[in-house]
């Protein structure tokens, strides 16, 4: 098999790193890619947003499969235009692909099919917004409808945050036309966990549950990122949290798709607060998540390939997935700044010495090679990955790893995996 990977990410070095395992592949091309795909793939300069040229590209190298890493070709409709040209690609089409695209669309879906998740309103008007946070109170959550990168959240605790929140949506304009509609919904208690799941449209295959960081201080203080760093398994999501997840969120969401003639083909993403009165849902991603992928795929035991061409085709029902009994660890290294401005062009050190720690990898996100030296070209720059025989193991030697690398301004959280321990 020929495959494409699209994107250029860590998740996306992930993603070519797991593929390359398998005994059926024989070639991978990453679009764009990054300085670490670079090797285990060929990268094609190739935007991932480029639908046309993308789906071009792999009509002329006759590629047999494509995956899809981020949102955005997702929400521009790749996978109707692949599916179009007879191309077999992982991923939701277009129309489903909005229950990230669109935080409006997701929550009014869940509301129709009785899915739980924190009450809402949705606005288009600052005034109506503003009156709605004085009436409810805070804490309040106010969300961009639109792909905001993983920064469109506001968890505002006082009214001063909440409507500096609104200000900056649909008067700032930060977001640009993201911020045309916003939802503001109340604000839950509990702790939080991320599931993913492959979906054939019929049958839903759960992967092991993980543990996001988004706030990029220590303690979970902070403005929202795309994470921070995550692990897997997140001991918060027992036997027990996992059938209410399957019986009150999935079961609801494909039997309500499937009365309106739709199906989900692809992995989707639970973004869940475990609360007192159970599961609810914060929202919904149509791809693997980043950092959470880094963290779960290490421990799966089957054939990636095997899974995403049986998900395309229908056939979930014939797979049972296999994991590795150990935890897994994974650390972001961003730059200084991020998730502000921040410098680009610092020479990476210590890549070699960092996977010489047992059981530990380093995928590369914002990086790309040049003059065999590597160097930052983003705000989250590398993924410190480590298995262990626990949380805590796992924990120690990724951060025995992480002192290995060094690049101007260089940061990260140095307390991942703190709620599971």
């Amino acid at each position: 098999m020929k495959i494409l990977v699209i994107g250029s990410g860590g998740r996306e070095h992930c993603l070519v790193w797991k593929l390359t395992q398998s005994d059926r592949v024989k070639e991978i091309f990453c679009a764009p890619g990054n300085g670490g795909t670079e090797g285990p793939a060929k990268n094609v300069n190739i935007a991932a947003a480029d639908v046309k040229t993308l789906a071009d590209f792999a009509n002329e190298k006759k590629i047999d499969l494509t995956v899809v890493g981020p949102e955005v070709p997702l929400v521009k409709g790749i996978v109707d235009e692949f599916q179009r040209r007879g191309l077999k690609v992982f991923g939701p089409r277009q129309e489903l692909a909005l229950l990230e695209g669109s935080k409006v669309f997701a929550k009014e879906k869940m509301a129709q099919f009785s899915v739980p998740t924190a009450d809402f309103g949705v606005f288009s008007n600052y005034q109506q917004a503003e009156q709605y946070i004085c009436d409810k109170g805070t804490p309040i959550v106010l969300k961009a409808d639109g792909l905001a990168s993983g920064k469109g959240v506001f968890v505002a605790n006082n009214k001063n945050e909440a409507l500096e929140a609104l200000k900056i949506i649909t008067v700032d304009r930060k977001f640009g036309d993201s911020g045309n509609k916003l939802v503001v919904e109340q604000c839950l208690l509990g702790e939080e966990a991320s599931v993913l799941v492959f979906s054939d449209g019929k049958n839903m295959l759960p992967l092991a549950s993980s543990q996001d960081h988004k706030r990029i201080y220590d303690g979970d203080r902070g403005p929202n990122t795309g994470g921070m760093g995550a692990y897997s398994p997140a001991p918060v999501v027992s036997d027990v949290v996992w059938q209410k997840i399957n019986l009150e969120i999935l079961q609801p969401l494909t039997e309500g798709l499937a009365r309106e003639g739709k199906k989900y083909t692809g992995v989707l993403y639970l973004g869940l607060m475990l609360t007192d009165s159970g599961p609810k849902v914060l929202e919904f991603n149509v791809r693997f998540g980043d950092p959470e992928t880094q963290a779960i795929l290490p421990r799966l035991k089957n054939d990636l390939a095997e899974i995403m061409i049986a998900t395309i085709e229908g056939n979930l029902d014939r797979f049972t997935l296999s994991w590795d009994n150990r935890a897994c660890i994974c650390v972001v290294v961003a730059s200084g700044g991020y998730p502000g401005e921040y410098e680009k062009g610092k020479e990476i050190h210590g890549l070699q010495q960092a996977i010489k720690v047992p059981d530990t990898f380093v995928f590369h996100a914002g990086t790309k090679r040049e003059n065999n030296k590597y160097l930052t070209a983003g705000g989250r720059v590398l993924n410190i990955v480590s298995l262990g025989e626990d949380i805590g193991r796992a924990k120690q030697q990724a951060y025995q790893a992480a002192q290995e690398i060094n690049f101007e301004k260089m940061y990260f959280r140095r307390d991942i995996g703190w709620r599971a321990l």
